[in-house]
């Protein structure tokens, strides 16, 4: 589309005199037809007001690049509605302006229509308002899920694995909210399945969506499967793969490169353990290679102390400390 035939001068010198060049120009128009019939003083407005409620200017070319639509509504019956009752729902400065530049689409969907019935939802899920303003502030694209059509799927598929009792699939949606983007069928159902069938109980998967969502959000082949198998290949066996699933899932989407491999290789290289203890200390695998493990194990070593894992992981560092009498000298 050439867009010099179609749109005025004054048009075009607003878009290149606020940082567009021809592409970026070309591309919002693509986007949206609706810019041509906008006039210069509605884009001002808009984009003046996008400054005043703490966007940098120089992020608005890029917002406006992912939203052209935001240029075409209306500034008193649209945008600021809009942005007054998200500023209701936050509690610290530049939350809007910083949900708006990770999701200029917010803007697109009505207060009446789309804001209030999602706000009733979560309500009844036991989501309060200071939890909602916070989950949908910092996951702006809540905004565009269909409460029908995705939001009420994940709630029945939460409680069709148990969780049933009042507040608690509110509770995890806060905890994890990413966890309402994915596709039951394609990710969530299937990564639950796969926990099941490597021994974990029902109670335990309920345990795991509680305490960590975010393991039934990953890829059962492209992460789960994978960890599960590196696991079994430094050789653990399938009881002690079960148990260290279920008393620390994010063994199954902790990096193998960064994370389990070195802490393995730590356990039997340096500390000369077997990977038995690991497998009755999950926690091993919880707490920091550097922070805690090499610094404790270092303590305990100059005082030939030996200790089991539980032992040695189990406490903060001053008990640990005062369990063993050891005093840390610090250069």
């Amino acid at each position: 589309m050439d867009i010099s035939n179609t749109h005025n001068n004054n048009i075009l010198w607003f878009y290149k005199h606020k940082g567009f060049d021809d592409k970026n120009i070309h591309e919002i128009f693509k986007k949206c037809k609706r810019l041509g019939a906008v006039q210069q003083e509605t884009l001002s407005e808009n984009w003046d007001y996008f400054k005043k409620i703490g966007i940098h200017e120089r992020k608005l070319p890029s917002i406006v690049t992912k939203c052209p639509r935001i240029m075409t509504l209306d500034l008193n019956e649209k945008l600021i509605p809009m942005v007054q009752c998200l500023a209701t729902l936050g509690t610290k400065p530049h939350e809007v302006a910083s949900a708006i530049t990770k999701f200029p689409h917010i803007l697109t969907h009505s207060v009446e229509q789309k804001l209030c019935p999602l706000l009733g939802f979560f309500e009844s899920l036991g989501v309060s308002g200071t939890q909602l303003g916070k989950m949908l502030l910092h996951n702006p694209r809540i905004i565009s899920y269909s409460i029908d059509l995705k939001l009420a799927g994940v709630v029945d598929f939460l409680a069709s694995i148990g969780l049933t009792q009042e507040g608690l699939i509110g509770k995890i949606f806060v905890k994890n909210p990413s966890i309402m983007g994915y596709n039951v069928e394609k990710r969530l159902r299937p990564t639950t399945e796969f926990l099941l069938t490597l021994g974990l109980t029902n109670q335990d998967l309920q345990q795991v969506a509680i305490n960590y969502p975010e393991v039934l959000c990953r890829d059962v082949h492209k992460v789960l499967k994978p960890n599960h198998d590196y696991l079994k290949n430094r050789g653990f066996d399938s009881r002690q793969i079960a148990t260290l699933v279920a008393r620390y899932p994010p063994i199954l989407i902790k990096s193998v490169k960064n994370s389990l491999e070195p802490r393995l290789r730590f356990l039997v290289e340096v500390m000369d353990r077997g990977i038995e203890e690991a497998a009755d200390c999950p926690e091993f695998f919880q707490y920091g290679l550097k922070k805690r493990l090499e610094r404790r194990e270092k303590l305990l070593k100059q005082r030939n102390i030996s200790c089991s894992l539980s032992e040695m992981l189990d406490c903060n560092h001053k008990k640990f400390l005062s369990r063993f009498d050891l005093v840390e000298e610090f250069v």
